[in-house]
């Protein structure tokens, strides 16, 4: 069994284990005690074990006197720059023995941001959701990164102490307490970790030991070093979060973020080891692993790659530009022309790529698509969602469009009833970063200050908290029922589907009308798909058996914003 980091309390004990290699010599600063000289052990270790409670708290001393909180940290009460809190992590008492998990086809994901899913924007409250949840047809949750990040809101992706749950979103065991009952009601949990860069403040690692890598570097800073495979290293600390998050906290898997920033290049790549290390922490249970990347992840999305799929940025783009006819930067390449879109949906990631170009042939499952997420809610100049920037009819056609497909669905909170509150990037870093990252918005967005909302004033933030009373008014209360009524449709009559779907499916383009056929075992799954503000000609009739439509055919012709969904058994 690998080396632990941190601190573990067992029966009145504390082993505190950091790895520090840069460093002689490390001093224990347990609260009300006097410090204690760690003992230094091989590659890199200090180790010392003494008696005391959990919750005690605790720094370790450089001996230039710099105070770092724990790297491996299970909780950090004073934020990232204050001292790391024991924790007793067998202490929570589970009920989901009984739990193993979901077939990763049966997946209807929802990724929500514990900070502004609710008013109160932490775990418990959070836990009152997820029977709205369930009603709603959700099957897996998919939570944005929870690692304690400095200040007092943030998206998660600037986070510092892998291992610790935010403070402002409650202590670890009430995390566990979410997962806990998201399994009581039949939920998967997966969890969004970081393992490409760490945010610009209170990471303190590079003072201990050889954390970042100069051989390359990520758009969002010094990327993490994953050599040295003979002694400790940045490789092992990871791999021990991933055994933390899937064993201690009985979630249901991971989604990388960044995928493509994890530069490896020893044969056993750091992702190859993430997924063997998650499934077997999982103990039986059904983990699923979700790539986002830049690339198409053949060797990893595949039979034997580890991993159950990658985020399908391409079906965005395409059904984004299509609906709001925006064509500049991710749009370019897909604006005016359906086959991009076409593609996207039989397919897969890469659509957008020369045409000439061979794509891998995964099963439909392999895709997780999306008409909006965080990334491309967020990354907007304010954080505009798709149905403030588009009709009601083109929204309900492109979301038709994704959430029937064979692929694997996933909703952005608030997206069931059109909500009203944007969602756009927040961070509450100290000022000599905040300015950097400010300037850094502006240049990207080519807009002025007045234009931009600013990630460091609260309001951004209190904006983009969803207004839980909205979805009860006539509007929204109409989109939250059609959502529901078409997660039913998916449930009762793709899923099934869905395993039986080996290939790519069959497309083709006429007068701008998309038509897709799915081949299944013994059933052909098909959709027609008019995303233009005009009338076109069908390309053939609806055959089959009718289990969607949006739109109308008069005389040979559909409307705008039309989508047909049909099945039809071979041979009939």
């Amino acid at each position: 069994m690998p080396a632990e980091f941190g601190a573990a309390w067992r029966d009145g004990l504390v082993s505190f284990r950091l790895w520090a290699p840069d460093q002689t010599a490390i001093i224990l600063a347990i609260d009300g005690r006097e410090p204690l000289q760690m003992i230094s052990e091989p590659e890199g270790w200090f180790t010392l074990t003494a008696a005391g409670p959990a919750g005690v708290r605790y720094r370790f001393l450089l001996p230039d006197g710099t105070a770092v909180p724990d790297p491996a940290s299970r909780f950090q009460p004073e934020d990232v720059h204050g001292p790391s809190e024991v924790v007793a992590s067998d202490g929570f008492r589970w009920t989901d023995a009984s739990w193993r998990g979901l077939p990763w086809h049966e997946a209807v994901i929802y990724e929500l941001h514990i900070g502004t899913f609710t008013p109160e924007g932490t775990f418990k409250a959070a836990i009152s959701r997820l029977a709205y949840l369930k009603s709603l047809g959700i099957s897996v949750i998919e939570v944005m990164p929870v690692g304690d990040f400095p200040g007092r809101w943030s998206w998660g992706y600037d986070g510092v102490l892998l291992f610790a749950p935010d403070s402002r979103y409650g202590r670890p065991d009430d995390f566990k307490a979410f997962v806990d009952r998201a399994h009581a009601l039949g939920i998967a949990v997966l969890l969004d970790v970081v393992y490409n860069h760490f945010g610009p403040e209170g990471n303190y690692l590079p003072l201990l030991a050889p954390a970042h890598t100069e051989l390359y570097a990520t758009p969002w800073g010094e990327a993490i070093d994953y050599g040295c495979r003979e002694v400790t290293s940045m490789r092992d600390l990871v791999l021990a979060n991933v055994r933390m998050w899937i064993g201690e906290f009985h979630l249901d898997g991971l989604r990388i973020d960044a995928a493509h920033e994890l530069r490896d290049i020893e044969p056993d790549h750091i992702l190859s080891s993430i997924a063997e290390v998650a499934r077997a922490a999982g103990g039986g249970r059904k983990i699923h692993l979700v790539l986002e990347s830049a690339r198409l992840e053949t060797d990893r999305v595949s039979a034997n790659g580890g991993f159950d799929g990658q985020w399908n940025d391409d079906l965005h783009h395409a059904l984004h530009a299509a609906i709001t006819g925006e064509t500049d930067k991710d749009y370019a390449d897909c604006a005016g022309r359906p086959e991009v879109l076409a593609r996207a949906l039989a397919d897969g990631f890469q659509a957008s790529d020369d045409e000439n170009q061979p794509i891998a042939s995964f099963p439909a499952t392999s895709f997780v698509s999306f008409l909006q997420n965080h990334d491309q809610v967020g990354n907007r100049a304010r954080g505009e969602r798709i149905s403030m920037l588009a009709s009601q009819a083109a929204c309900r056609a492109a979301t038709a469009a994704y959430l029937l497909a064979p692929q694997i669905p996933m909703l952005f909170q608030g997206e069931e009833w059109a909500a009203g509150s944007p969602f756009p990037f927040f961070s509450d870093l100290a000022p000599t970063f905040a300015m950097a990252v400010r300037d850094g918005r502006i240049a990207t967005f080519a807009v002025n200050s007045d234009n931009l909302l600013d990630p460091f004033d609260p309001a951004t933030f209190a904006a983009a908290r969803l207004d839980w009373s909205e979805h009860r008014l006539s509007l929204h209360a109409r989109m939250l029922d059609w959502y529901r009524s078409i997660l039913r449709v998916r449930r009762r009559e793709v899923v099934p589907l869905c395993t039986g779907i080996r290939k790519n499916g069959r497309w083709s383009v006429d007068d701008g009308v998309i038509r897709v056929t799915w081949e299944a075992d013994t059933t052909d799954l098909m959709l027609i798909l008019n995303l233009a503000s005009h009338r076109a000609a069908l390309p053939g009739p609806v055959k089959g058996r009718l289990i969607w439509q949006e739109g109308r055919i008069t005389d040979g012709r559909c409307s705008p914003w039309f989508v047909a969904w049909s099945m039809l058994r071979r041979g009939r």
